[in-house]
């Protein structure tokens, strides 16, 4: 009985761990990384280059891929084994997971901005606009977007900067 309760206590943790690092960065491509591109693209096909989307692209995939391999090699094992239990705890760690996280994956949340800045701030062509967004100086990216001849409204105004 002790046995099966740390099972289920390892699969719990284990369903969390799996959500952090396979769904949260799959979510983060379609939540953060695609608006971003396409709002970005909208303004002008050259501001952001075209292997932002090819490496959004990979990134979608194979955390698609590794999450659906995971799951199903718990679901494999935990029915080939006749425990179940260990299965439906590490679906409730993933629910768990997804609740604290489904707030923080939109690119307004400003830590998923960050990290976009982080990871795509070299398929920037120019050298002043990548710059500004390495920094992560949003003022510096509106006001270099309105000097190219375009408005930043896909930068949201986070309430840290409002002070």
């Amino acid at each position: 009985m002790e046995t099966k309760i740390l099972y289920g206590g390892l699969a719990l943790v284990g369903g969390w761990f799996w959500f952090f690092l396979f769904l949260r960065q799959f979510f983060f491509n379609i939540m953060t990384a695609y608006p971003l591109i396409r709002k970005m693209k909208k303004l002008d096909k050259d501001i952001i280059a075209i292997g932002a989307t090819r490496y959004t692209n990979v990134s979608l995939i194979a955390t698609g891929f590794m999450a659906a391999l995971v799951a199903f090699l718990v679901l494999y094992f935990s029915i080939k084994k006749g425990a179940a239990f260990v299965y439906i705890n590490f679906s409730v760690g993933a629910v768990i997971a997804f609740g604290m996280f489904i707030n923080k994956l939109s690119y307004r949340n400003k830590p998923m901005f960050d990290a976009f800045c982080d990871a795509y701030y070299r398929f920037v062509p120019d050298d002043e606009l990548r710059t500004a967004i390495y920094n992560k100086k949003f003022g510096q990216v509106k006001s270099r977007l309105k000097v190219m001849g375009f408005e930043g409204t896909f930068i949201p105004e986070f309430k840290e900067e409002k002070k």
